[in-house]
């Protein structure tokens, strides 16, 4: 069923969940989900628009009973996580790639996909500040390369000046996007402690904390608070540790040791004192 012109800011998010059908079923589930929720906010009231957004439910209902074993659609929490670490492992692959000065259409891709699952992360809630910075730094660098190697100009790698870069129509338009992103970004990748930029801060850019991890602190602190007993933890306050924790496993994935030691610390905090 074509996809009804007052619905065209969802098809980027339906694309997305189309590539990751195989791939990562719930990546899937979510894009649906959250271009679900933008279209009723778009128009559900028009016979096409709702004819299809009614389809779009239908199959977000069969993909539930399918994946209904799994945590990551059962519990909020989980899902967060699960799209929050794969928004993640894209943003820091493009990073990596683009700090590197290797700028190709995988590497774009990777940032505009990004971008695409920091929006999709409201289906949960308010975005934290550091996911707001992530996506905004990957929309504008999405844009601001793919703008650069469609007009034959060089790149400059790392954090620089956002002013006057945005989207053209043909960006992630079908037939004229980016070839699709890396099924698995490479295991090996380089600490961002080891890359740092060399451009000069951009007054426009001192707000945006990029890359994730580069504020987190050399070392653990040399005093812990010792636990005053289990009684002041909740249920919820055992998941988001494990959340922490999960995160942090993620990171180690990649390389990422700033990452990995502030959701560490972050779960330690929460497990010794009761508070984030």
């Amino acid at each position: 069923m074509a996809l009804p012109s007052q619905l065209k800011p969802i098809q980027h998010y339906l694309r997305t969940a189309q590539e990751h059908e195989k791939r990562d079923p719930v990546v899937a589930y979510y894009c649906r989900l959250y271009a679900v929720q933008m279209g009723m906010k778009l128009d559900s009231k028009t016979p096409e628009c709702r004819k299809f957004l009614v389809k779009l439910m239908d199959q977000l209902e069969m993909m539930k009973k399918e994946l209904g074993d799994n945590e990551s659609i059962t519990q909020d929490i989980v899902g967060n996580a699960h799209i929050e670490n794969y928004a993640l492992k894209m943003f820091l692959y493009a990073d990596s790639e683009d700090r590197s000065g290797c700028f190709h259409k995988n590497m774009i891709k990777s940032f505009y996909t990004s971008s695409l699952l920091y929006d999709v992360l409201s289906v949960f809630g308010e975005l934290s500040d550091e996911n707001i910075q992530h996506r905004k730094y990957a929309k504008w660098k999405a844009a601001y390369i793919h703008n650069c190697l469609k007009n034959g100009e060089t790149p400059q790698p790392g954090p620089i000046g956002m002013e006057g870069e945005a989207y053209d129509d043909e960006f992630g338009a079908e037939g004229g996007g980016p070839s699709e992103a890396p099924h698995n970004p490479p295991q090996s990748q380089p600490s961002f402690h080891g890359h740092p930029s060399n451009q000069p801060p951009a007054s426009n850019f001192s707000n945006i904390q990029i890359p994730p991890g580069s504020h987190a602190p050399a070392n653990t602190p040399a005093e812990i608070p010792h636990p005053e007993g289990n009684e002041r933890l909740t249920p919820e306050d055992f998941t988001r540790a494990q959340k922490y924790c999960k995160y942090a496993g993620s990171a180690l994935q990649y390389e990422d040791v700033g990452t990995a030691i502030q959701n560490l610390q972050k779960a330690l905090k929460l497990l010794t004192t009761g508070k984030e």
